[in-house]
C-alpha cells in the first residue's frame, strides 16, 4: 500500500511539472514580424510578403475587409495626405497570446504621429492593431484608431481652398 501511495505521488509530481503551452508572452517570432512590419510601414517600404494570400485587413471597421493585393494602394493614397508620418516608437508594447481556440494573436499599442501636408498641423493619436497568425503568416490584421482629428483637419484644408477660390473669383470693387 505504502509503495501505491508514493507511486501515485510520483506520478502526480512528474506530471505537475510538465511544462505547459506558453498562452501568453512578449517575444516570439510573431512579434518580431509585426516590428518589422511596422519598422516598414514607417519607412514606407510596404511589403506585404507577411500576410497570407487569403489575408483580410480591416482598419476602422469590421466589414468590408482591404485585401492583401490592395494594401499598398490604401497606405500609398492616405501619404498624399502628411508631410511625414509614422509610428513614434514612444512607449510600444507588443504582446502575443494564445486563445482558447489555439489562435495565435500578437497584439501592439503604438502613438502614431503625423504632419498634414497642406496646412503643417501636427496630429498624434494611439493605435491599436491586432493580427492573427497561422503557420508564420497574418491571415487578419485590425486596426483601431479615431480618426477624426485627420478627418477635421482635411476638412478644414477644403474650406481654406474653397474660401480662398470664392474671393479669387469675386469681381473687385
Amino acid at each position: 500500500m505504502k509503495k501505491l501511495v508514493y507511486l501515485v505521488m510520483a506520478v502526480m509530481f512528474i506530471t505537475a511539472c510538465q511544462p505547459t503551452e506558453k498562452r501568453y508572452t512578449q517575444q516570439s517570432p510573431e512579434i518580431d514580424i509585426v516590428k518589422k512590419h511596422i519598422e516598414n510601414y514607417n519607412a514606407k517600404t510596404y511589403d506585404v510578403s507577411f500576410y497570407a494570400d487569403t489575408a483580410k485587413i480591416f482598419f476602422n471597421t469590421s466589414k468590408n475587409p482591404i485585401l492583401k493585393k490592395d494594401l499598398i494602394a490604401y497606405h500609398k493614397a492616405n501619404d498624399i495626405n502628411y508631410s511625414s508620418r509614422g509610428f513614434t516608437g514612444e512607449d510600444p508594447e507588443f504582446e502575443m497570446v494564445v486563445t482558447d481556440e489555439g489562435h495565435t494573436w500578437v497584439n501592439c499599442w503604438l502613438d502614431w504621429k503625423c504632419v498634414m501636408k497642406e496646412n503643417g498641423k501636427e496630429i498624434e493619436f494611439p493605435v491599436h492593431l491586432t493580427y492573427r497568425f497561422i503557420d508564420g503568416k497574418i491571415v487578419r490584421e485590425v486596426g483601431l484608431w479615431n480618426s477624426t482629428p485627420i478627418v477635421l483637419s482635411l476638412q478644414e484644408i477644403e474650406a481654406a481652398k474653397a474660401a480662398k477660390q470664392n474671393t479669387e473669383g469675386e469681381p473687385s470693387s
